[in-house]
């Protein structure tokens, strides 16, 4: 009996080329301040994509663009990819290839960098796209003539399945014979490797894995693994940029749909804070939920200031309010950690927030 097999979603995918040309002229943009693409028609909707030179980040300026979708979701969400790389401009336009840096000891250098988001609203956009930092990027012999090249790609679900009704779910008894949910036969299938078709490689250690599952929870390993991405073809993918220990948790929450390493008295803010980083890069939208939550749960003077650049960078509004609520609360204690000067250099904006909200615990 053969085995079947069909997409639990589709992806629309395009590749645009950016050239940013007076490059030096931009960097006198404000820091609110962005340069819009013409309108870009992907997986049926609108789509703009933003550049400026001039975002602050861990008191650097750096190369940064974002996705902004025009129009309003025709469901209750859009999920899509940007990802972001730069090109070699001395190579001709029919064998253009991306640069690949190497990274250097003060961690200068990317390769290339992406991130997903869920659009709820027409002219919402993605948080910033770091791409690179700006002096980093001038000394690194990309800009020619004034002018670099920056090759964007977005990928839009363009067809989910329906969720089920609830009011008329039928609800299955539960099975007595040995497995006891589909997490828990997912999360022995994970630790076993049965029938595994990718290898990812965090940090120096390995994750073998299964390209379809990856994918079906991810809108980020679906443009990867089922687009038009060189990881398609490929069965070893190395994830740069984060901890193997914040890939394991990230990788067990896809199979079984918990974070057990949240619970942990020793680490659980700490891991949590890296967690909502990389659930927001792959486009993990329950599992960024659940950190912002254990989060705004855990919130203290040491760690609101930290949170509140984290919740700034990713777009989560509840964690943010909570952060300043606190901050506000405990102002002259919160200064002195190394977190509050931390969100200053990184998030200057937010300031704004934080003054408001001590002139209003004056009143």
């Amino acid at each position: 009996m053969g085995a079947s097999s069909s997409n639990l979603t589709d992806a629309a995918c395009a590749v645009h080329l950016f050239k940013i040309n007076g490059y030096s002229a931009t960097r006198a943009m404000g820091r609110t301040d962005s340069l819009p693409s013409k309108r870009l028609a992907v997986g049926g909707y609108e789509w703009e994509v933003h550049y400026t030179p001039n975002l602050v980040a861990d008191g650097n300026y750096w190369v940064a663009f974002k996705l902004v979708l025009l129009g309003a979701p025709r469901r209750n969400d859009v999920k899509a990819a940007l990802k972001c790389r730069l090109v070699d401009a001395s190579i001709s336009s029919q064998r253009r290839v991306a640069i690949a840096y190497a990274r250097d000891a003060n961690g200068l250098s990317a390769i290339e960098c992406q991130m997903s988001h869920a659009f709820k609203r027409a002219e919402e956009s993605s948080g910033w796209l770091q791409l690179r930092r700006r002096s980093a990027l001038e000394l690194s012999g990309c800009i020619t003539e004034d002018s670099f090249t920056v090759e964007c790609t977005i990928t839009v679900i363009t067809d989910e399945l329906p969720v089920p009704d609830m009011a008329v779910a039928h609800v299955l008894p539960r099975h007595t014979g040995g497995s006891q949910s589909l997490g828990h036969d997912l999360g022995v299938l994970l630790r076993n490797g049965t029938g595994s078709d990718v290898t990812l490689v965090v940090s120096g250690e390995s994750f073998t894995a299964h390209k379809a599952i990856l994918a079906s929870r991810s809108p980020v390993f679906m443009a990867q693994f089922f687009g038009h991405m060189k990881e398609a073809r490929s069965q070893r993918v190395e994830i740069k940029d984060m901890k193997a220990a914040v890939f394991r948790a990230m990788l067990g929450f896809i199979y079984t749909d918990m974070v057990p390493e949240l619970e942990q008295q020793e680490g659980g803010i700490i891991t949590a804070l890296h967690l909502l980083a990389a659930a927001d890069m792959y486009g993990l939208d329950r599992l960024k939920s659940v950190c912002e939550d254990k989060l705004c749960d855990g919130a203290n003077m040491e760690t609101a200031a930290t949170a509140l650049a984290l919740a700034e960078q990713h777009g989560c509004s509840k964690l943010k309010a909570r952060c300043i609520e606190l901050m506000a609360a405990n102002i002259d204690a919160v200064m002195e950690t190394e977190g509050y000067k931390h969100v200053m250099a990184s998030s200057p904006l937010v300031m704004n927030d934080l003054l408001r909200a001590l002139r209003g615990s004056k009143n």
